[in-house]
């Protein structure tokens, strides 16, 4: 059993976590057109990223989240299998976007980064901490 349920689209940890996705893709410099956000349990993200890793240089690379264990970098499997998880981020569920983005660097320049094994992050405020990225009235009303 995942520990949220799921969010409505509009509630505020809902736009939360698109914004905190989208913060991620300005500091790695991507465009947003080759992501999604997962907003049933459990809540995900998957961003496409530009580059390969040297240890598969013919594989595409993927930044996975989910509320379980953060962030972890993953290449594309051949035969259509699910993704081949490379490394953890750790720490924290949602660190900063900055953090994140070093830890993507690291892996593409062949850096050790971050951990091989899965750690389920305790995150208890999980909803608060995505509902502090959530873009006031005033900027949902100027974008829409």
């Amino acid at each position: 059993m995942f520990p949220n349920p799921g969010l409505d689209p509009q509630s505020k940890p809902a736009r939360g976590l698109r914004r905190y996705i989208g913060l991620v893709e300005e500091e790695l410099g991507l465009s947003g057109h080759g992501s999604f956000v997962q907003l049933d349990a459990p809540l995900s993200a998957y961003l496409a990223i530009d580059g390969h890793v040297p240890a598969f240089p013919d594989r595409d690379v993927a930044l996975l989240w989910d509320e379980r264990y953060g962030w972890s970098l993953a290449v594309e499997a051949r035969c259509g299998e699910d993704l081949l998880v490379l490394a953890y981020l750790g720490g924290q569920v949602a660190p900063a976007p900055r953090v994140v983005a070093a830890f993507v660097r690291r892996a593409l320049a062949g850096e050790a980064a971050g951990t091989p094994e899965p750690e389920v992050l305790p995150a208890p405020d999980l909803h608060d901490e995505l509902g502090a990225y959530a873009p006031v009235a005033e900027e949902l009303l100027a974008a829409g």
